[in-house]
């Protein structure tokens, strides 16, 4: 018997209503039809990138919480390269444990007003059983290199500073290398970035905008190489681990698409981006989370970590495994942004 008229016209609406829903989550998941910014000039150095990487992760290796002569090692060749941009350079000083720690920023642009902020942690994992045996007054044998994590995020931001170094800023632009980003510190106030962001409280400046560059150095386009929170995932995102990823909140939606077309700028580069609630796992991995918990719109520009680099928080984290073009591409696309921003337009 055929159904009534009512019931094929409920369905009927039922169908659509389910339609527009799974359309607007996935259009909100996914921030398709964004639009490049044009095209931008290749002026990244993935030589130079490269020296950066092998510095941190072969020469003060291994650079973890406990290890205060590598840690302050490299703190040191981070201020010395951002120095030699002509930045004004200073350190952020705390303690924790009695025991001194220190963030290292670069200002360039206006000093007051908007700042937009590009940070990125310069401290490794150390062993998967360290921070028992920190407790217990062990050392450690097993160390990674952290060259994707996050040798290549520091390497980012020192090439971001000398292509700054030139470039007329009508913005606050801050460069951040923060300490203490991995365990036993993660999700503390005493992650480097929690200190840089309430500084911000006891400031006049506001920032507009925070983007953490998390791992922008492991890519692989080798089929299955890419693996996401939900299977699912896998039929709206690609299952090559070859792109770069913007991850943000629901809320950053608009931030997330600046981004975005900002690194679509560059042609070469293939970038996806993802915003979801803060629940969903890998989302809040990183420095931008404390800025969220201060109501600060917060990205992060990743390779997705572990969901695509097995040697994620282990010692085969070196930096032959990285490509250094990419990484380059990477860092174009947010020169480009920061460019964007200081000529037209405020984010």
């Amino acid at each position: 018997m055929p159904l009534p008229i009512s019931t094929k016209r409920a369905s009927l609406l039922f169908l659509l209503a389910l339609t527009v829903a799974v359309l607007t989550v996935l259009f909100i998941l996914t921030q398709p039809f964004v639009t490049p910014q044009p095209s931008a000039k290749r002026q990244a150095d993935p030589a130079r990138l490269e020296a950066h990487v092998r510095y941190l992760s072969q020469t003060v290796y291994p650079r973890s919480f406990e290890q205060a002569e590598n840690l302050n090692a490299a703190a040191d060749y981070i201020k010395q390269v951002l120095q030699e941009s002509g930045a004004e350079v200073f350190e952020q000083e705390y303690y924790v444990e009695q025991k001194r720690y220190r963030n290292i920023v670069a200002r360039f642009g206006s000093k007051i007003g908007e700042t937009v902020v590009v940070g990125a942690h310069y401290d490794s994992h150390a062993d998967v059983d360290l921070a028992v045996q920190y407790e217990k007054g062990y050392g450690a044998e097993s160390h990674t290199p952290g060259a994707d994590d996050n040798a290549s995020g520091i390497a980012g931001i020192l090439e971001l500073a000398r292509l700054l170094k030139d470039a007329p800023l009508n913005v606050g632009v801050e460069l951040v290398a923060y300490t203490l980003e991995e365990p036993p510190f993660f999700r503390t106030e005493s992650m480097g970035s929690a200190v840089h962001a309430a500084s911000f409280s006891q400031s006049k400046r506001s920032v507009s905008l925070m983007i953490a560059l998390e791992m922008i150095g492991y890519f692989n386009s080798e089929s299955d190489s890419q693996s996401y929170p939900f299977s699912v995932l896998g039929y709206i995102y690609p299952r090559q681990g070859d792109f770069i990823a913007v991850v943000g909140r629901v809320s950053d939606m608009g931030s997330v698409r600046r981004v975005k077309s900002a690194l679509l700028s560059v042609s070469e580069l293939p970038v996806y981006s993802l915003n979801a609630p803060e629940r969903v796992t890998g989302v809040d991995f990183s420095d931008h989370f404390n800025y969220w918990k201060r109501d600060i719109p917060a990205v992060m520009i990743t390779d997705t970590a572990f969901y695509r680099n097995y040697q994620y928080h282990q010692a085969g984290d070196s930096a032959d495994r990285l490509n250094y073009l990419r990484m380059a591409q990477v860092v174009d696309g947010v020169f480009a942004l920061l460019s964007k921003t200081s000529l037209s337009e405020k984010l």
